[in-house]
């Protein structure tokens, strides 16, 4: 059958997890470099679909397109590793440590952002033909973008950086459903259906991914948005990537890993034993 059934679907993630931590320096950052840059890619995609159409909910339908294409063909995501490398230091994988996972991270991090900077610059040139004029409409967009999740948070001040992390955390709710919707089907049909559904939600309902922000807010910086690198840093990446991590763990990691790979023996069982030992004769 295509479809994977949840045991196997941890135990596919725990698999997925085990071998991300013992990939190579070399090969974990080329997948990641490419994993960024399919991501943000689609998301300049999304944005300039919304901007020229004026219908922001067939920016959504479509960006899934990146996600999808990047998880065929085996690249990463910082927000992706979040959840699988923990699943195999908690199931006590031989070789697996809490260092090997924050290296995957840190590695995945670099990979990531350099993927979504080069793309951001790629994107600069394309809307300034080459800075040579103003940025065009969908460069302007991406620069209100860019004012609207950084200053916009900090006028709020410790309300907008309560919003930013749950809007975090609610992103990575979604995108870390994605990861493990795409291990959930054996055919490639049943992935990208999979996989297309908590995308869209994410990006249509505006929540905080922290490498579609690697690219948005280099991109508002490089066309001349009115916000610092530090407003990027402190009212926006540092609060959503530790948002992407709580969400990606409390909503999707620990939850199937409690229920579907460590699960507890049903309720029935219990009275079945007692009957059957209450009929068996008390030895010798």
């Amino acid at each position: 059958m295509s479809y994977v059934k949840p045991n196997d679907l941890v135990t596919t993630m725990i698999d997925a997890g085990e071998s991300k931590i013992f990939l190579s320096t070399r090969d974990t950052i080329i997948r990641s470099i490419m994993g960024g840059a399919f991501l943000t890619i689609a998301a300049a995609f999304a944005v300039t679909v919304s901007v020229t159409t004026g219908v922001p909910l067939l920016g959504a339908l479509l960006f899934p397109v990146g996600f999808i294409m990047l998880y065929l063909l085996g690249y990463d995501l910082l927000t992706g590793v979040f959840v699988l490398g923990p699943l195999a230091w908690l199931d006590k994988r031989p070789g697996v440590t809490l260092r090997g996972v924050l290296r995957n991270w840190g590695l995945v991090f670099v990979g990531n952002f350099i993927g979504a900077f080069v793309i951001a610059v790629l994107m600069a040139i394309v809307v300034t033909y080459g800075f040579s004029t103003p940025p065009n409409e969908v460069g302007e967009a991406i620069g209100h973008i860019g004012e609207g999740r950084t200053v916009g948070y900090a006028e709020h001040g410790a309300s907008g950086m309560l919003t930013l992390f749950v809007r975090a955390v609610l992103c990575n709710a979604m995108v870390a459903t994605g990861v493990a919707l795409a291990m959930i089907s054996k055919s490639v049909a049943g992935k990208v259906i999979a996989m297309w559904m908590p995308i869209m939600l994410f990006f249509f309902m505006g929540f905080e991914h922290s490498i579609v922000n690697m690219f948005l807010f280099p991109s508002g910086l490089l066309l001349g948005a009115d916000f610092t690198i530090m407003d990027y840093l402190i009212w926006n990446e540092i609060p959503t990537v530790v948002g992407n991590l709580v969400g990606g763990l409390l909503f999707v990691g620990l939850p199937l890993y409690y229920t579907h790979g460590r699960t507890r023996a049903s309720r029935a069982i219990a009275p079945k034993l007692a009957e059957t030992e209450a009929k068996t004769p008390a030895a010798v």
